[in-house]
């Protein structure tokens, strides 16, 4: 009997295992700003933006497993997803998603806007027909100016490089603060040129204002019952 029992337990164990590597495959990949400079460098990209609770999303969801799991080990093109709102909110934000599902593909710094039919296949021609994204790993996607570009990156030190970078992240993150900034401040100018109306209607109303429409239909129906 222990014996039986021991290898029904390592049968459901083995089970339990297959299924996890078979859900592993077959879902597709999910990006979140912390994971995107990594996962997307040098990939064309075609990313599905969504949520768990989207009815739409849910319909979708069996073809783009289906995708995922053909391209999964594919040179160059990532079929992935971003959850909207969960680990990937921020990024969501970050590219101006607004509706659910959303699917845009290109290259992870310009990505487009995808407008073709949702059925599996009709989602594989498109994704057999992207090209290579520029970049160090594909010289041959870049056009010469971009080739010189990369050609001195890499002739740089990295020290350098890193400097750089840094550098170019900082004046990135300035202009995002000065934009939250300046927005923070039109809400404040909003909120006080809305909360002046609301006192000069209300002034208004309390010269007279109400009463006197009062008065006005009120002489309206007398004339309308003469």
């Amino acid at each position: 009997m222990g014996a039986a029992s021991g290898a029904a337990s390592s049968a459901g164990a083995w089970l339990a295992a297959c299924l996890a590597i078979w859900v592993a495959c077959v879902q597709a990949k999910e990006l979140t700003k912390a994971n995107w400079e990594e996962e997307t460098a040098g990939k064309t990209l075609f990313l599905r933006f969504g949520t768990p609770w989207c009815g739409h999303c849910k319909d979708m969801k069996p073809a783009w497993d289906k995708l995922t799991e053909e391209f999964a080990d594919h040179d160059f093109v990532l079929v992935a997803e971003v959850d909207c709102d969960g680990s990937g909110k921020t990024k969501c934000k970050e590219l101006g998603v607004k509706g659910y599902p959303e699917v845009r593909h290109g290259n992870p710094d310009h990505l487009e806007d995808y407008a073709g039919s949702r059925d599996l296949p009709t989602l594989q021609k498109f994704a057999q027909d992207l090209r290579p994204t520029c970049g160090p790993q594909r010289l041959e996607a870049c056009d010469a100016f971009t080739q010189r570009q990369i050609q001195d990156y890499m002739e740089m030190r990295p020290e350098d490089l890193d400097a750089k970078v840094k550098g170019q992240e900082e004046l990135t993150a300035t202009a995002d603060r000065e934009v939250n900034e300046l927005l923070h401040s039109m809400q404040q100018e909003y909120q006080e040129a809305k909360r002046r109306k609301e006192q000069k209607v209300q002034d208004i109303r309390a010269a007279g204002l109400t009463l006197m429409r009062s008065v006005k239909e009120y002489r309206l129906r007398q004339k309308d019952e003469l």
